[in-house]
């Protein structure tokens, strides 16, 4: 710990109250949390009674490094480190017969939560009315019950307080997607934290054996917890409070997801004992960069005053580069990080450019390719979210879980097997009167009563096959039950009937080969043996899984997302659209919601270590017509003498001459 900075240290020391510290952008809080529990375990406390929460897998594998590195022997083993999410899963899978469920619960994600909704619409009782309802109007049914969720509320609770015909309509859908999901033996991705809640709040005794687990909670990104993250966390921390949480109000960029940075007020209410530590040294970035961002920021009001700097000088100023249009904007940026780079010699991963929306990387891709510059997009389609690996966990997930109706209606005609819709809206039916699964209806006797023979022969074919391999994967090697199922399904063949040539079919092949694979690794790299649905219950945490994600090396210029960047940091940035109406976003300026646009600027600055460029344009084309634009109100609150500004600041004959020269060389090392 010789190497902490005093306010670091004394974060790490303090183990007898609770503890809050405030971790400015770059100021080393991931060090401060991974040193305490090497300090904690120093002290006594064993390492089985310590968890670490953060929110995304790819923190919790970096702290999960980090903590192995610190320990030269196995003193640090048994330290739980996960997602908020991943924990909830744990306490789930130990507790489930406490939650009145089965051992191999399912997990529905977005996609699957989309499909129950639909499905309970389209098997609305005969008596009723049916309601028809678009994508859209079932995703934002589907948002609505997030939404409530996150909030701690039952759906008992929402039939009381929803207000108006659409609320009250979603109260009722919620009603009725929990005794579905109930009866699939599934649960959402905010039932993995409402449902340890409510079990909590239920049973004290249960709650009382997992706060004796934890003696020590530590907890990143607190600024980002929601409503029911938080209760959790108070919950299993208990009236004691033996915690370190790690936060910055300055980044919390995520109310859309439900974060709730009052949580940093409410935490000092609840934990009358709570010590706060501000981390204001920045290690990342040079003064000015800092400078610039503490400016911007201290326009926000603070829960908590903090001011970053860093031992760190540089003479450059903040670039803002003024462009007539998108157009312009995408060629001149990618011809000046091609200049910067001849200049500088520095790799095409030092630089990255950073967008509001996703839409502005396309004219950027295109300028990119024109000057050979390599590059890659974060936040792409992730190889979980393509149909042929979705279908082909369908199958996985109605092996180790019968009652998966969403997997169930997902692949009982994929491939084809001759069992209509018809049949289908039948069983479901069947299925809902008898509040069964559809699997465990298709074995029942009164089923043929509602469907012909035929019908019935082809269900009870299915399941009866389902059965013998569910049965083989649990006896023998599940690998190679997984290649049977490929095998008997003749998966190869109905994608080359389904693809539109062979090459794509093959394509999709291999990746279905390459999620086998994959299992296969995870199961023989595990250092306890562990069964296909505790592998699959991971797999299905997994924030994306790009094909190529461990291939994170590769000298490519990142183009991402302010909301991707967070957490990331580059040599080299460029802020690009600093316009009114993109960044503050023009849904934020009409809901009020500009401080949350101004820690999202924010945030992008604080991605920079040497140098920051800004560009906006003159006018842009938006809904096929070409308007005027206005630099970003952001850009103006900055301190101007910081920045190089060309449109406002007019360049002496001298840093002009310079500049040519400058460009000249570029384009002969181009003919070179």
């Amino acid at each position: 710990m010789s190497k902490l900075n005093p306010e670091q240290h004394r974060a790490v020391i303090t183990t007898q109250s609770p503890m809050l510290v405030i971790a400015g952008a770059g100021s080393g809080k991931t060090r401060v949390i991974t040193e305490k529990i090497a300090h904690l375990v120093s002290k006594g406390t064993t390492p089985k009674h310590i968890t670490a929460v953060t929110f995304t897998n790819k923190a919790a594998r970096e702290m999960r490094a980090r903590v192995d590195k610190l320990s030269k022997s196995s003193k640090l083993d048994g330290i739980r480190i996960s997602t908020f999410h991943s924990l909830g899963l744990e306490i789930i899978r130990k507790e489930h017969r406490a939650l009145g469920l089965k051992k191999n619960i399912s997990i529905l994600d977005e996609q699957d939560k989309t499909k129950v909704i639909q499905d309970i619409l389209n098997t609305a009782s005969e008596s009723s009315k049916k309601v028809v309802l678009d994508k859209k109007e079932v995703s934002a049914i589907g948002w609505q019950i997030s939404s409530w969720k996150n909030q701690t509320l039952l759906a008992e609770d929402t039939l009381l307080i929803a207000e108006g015909a659409q609320q009250q309509f979603a109260a009722v859908l919620y009603s009725q997607y929990q005794r579905y999901i109930q009866t699939c033996n599934a649960v959402d991705f905010d039932d993995l934290i409402l449902s340890p809640l409510k079990l909590f709040d239920q049973q004290p005794v249960i709650l009382e054996k997992w706060q004796n687990q934890i003696h020590h909670l530590l907890l990143d990104e607190y600024q980002d917890t929601n409503t029911a993250q938080y209760a959790l966390f108070k919950a299993l921390v208990g009236p004691a409070g033996n915690f370190t949480v790690v936060g910055d109000d300055d980044q919390s960029i995520y109310a859309w997801r439900g974060a709730n940075p009052e949580n940093l007020f409410q935490l000092k209410k609840d934990f009358p004992r709570l010590e706060i530590i501000k981390l204001e040294q920045n290690y990342r970035s040079n003064q000015r960069i800092l400078k610039v961002a503490n400016e911007l920021i201290k326009n926000n009001p603070h829960l908590y005053e903090k001011n970053l700097w860093s031992n760190i000088k540089d003479s450059q100023p903040l670039n803002v580069i003024k462009c007539k249009d998108e157009f312009s904007e995408a060629q001149q940026v990618a011809a000046e990080i091609s200049r910067h780079k001849f200049k500088n010699r520095s790799h095409n991963a030092d630089y990255a450019i950073l967008y509001r929306s996703n839409h502005q990387a396309r004219l950027l891709e295109k300028s990119l390719r024109e000057l050979s510059l390599p590059y890659t997009i974060s936040g792409g389609k992730s190889f979980f979210a393509s149909t042929e690996i979705k279908d082909f966990l369908g199958y996985i997930k109605l092996l180790i879980n019968p009652d998966d109706n969403s997997a169930f209606l997902r692949i009982i005609n994929t491939p084809r097997r001759e069992i209509g819709t018809h049949t289908i809206e039948k069983l479901a039916l069947y299925a809902n009167e008898r509040r069964i699964s559809l699997f465990e209806a298709c074995d029942e006797i009164g089923l043929e009563q509602v469907l012909n023979q035929r019908a019935t022969f082809k269900l009870k074919q299915f399941c009866d096959w389902l059965i013998k391999l569910s049965v083989q994967a649990e006896e023998n090697d599940p690998i190679e039950a997984l290649h049977e199922l490929l095998r008997d399904i003749n998966y190869r063949d109905w994608l080359k009937a389904d693809c539109h040539d062979d090459k794509q079919a093959e394509r999709k092949y291999e990746n279905v080969l390459e999620l086998v694979q994959w299992i296969d690794n995870s199961a023989k790299k595990s250092q306890e043996s562990r069964s296909l649905p505790e592998i699959i219950a991971f797999m299905m945490l997994l924030d994306t899984l790009e094909k190529n994600e461990d291939d994170e090396n590769n000298d490519q210029i990142k183009l991402m997302t302010l909301h991707a960047a967070k957490g990331l940091e580059f040599p080299y940035v460029y802020l690009i659209g600093m316009e009114e109406n993109i960044l503050p976003h023009q849904n934020s300026i009409d809901d009020e919601q500009i401080e949350e646009e101004r820690r999202l600027a924010y945030v992008g600055i604080t991605r920079a270590k040497k140098q920051l460029t800004f560009s906006y344009c003159s006018r842009r084309k938006k809904f096929g017509e070409v308007s005027a634009t206005e630099p970003s109100r952001f850009l103006s609150e900055l301190p101007q003498n910081e920045l190089d500004w060309p449109a406002v600041n007019k360049r002496n004959p001298e840093e002009q001459l310079k500049k040519g020269q400058e460009n000249l060389a570029l384009l002969k090392s181009l003919f070179d």
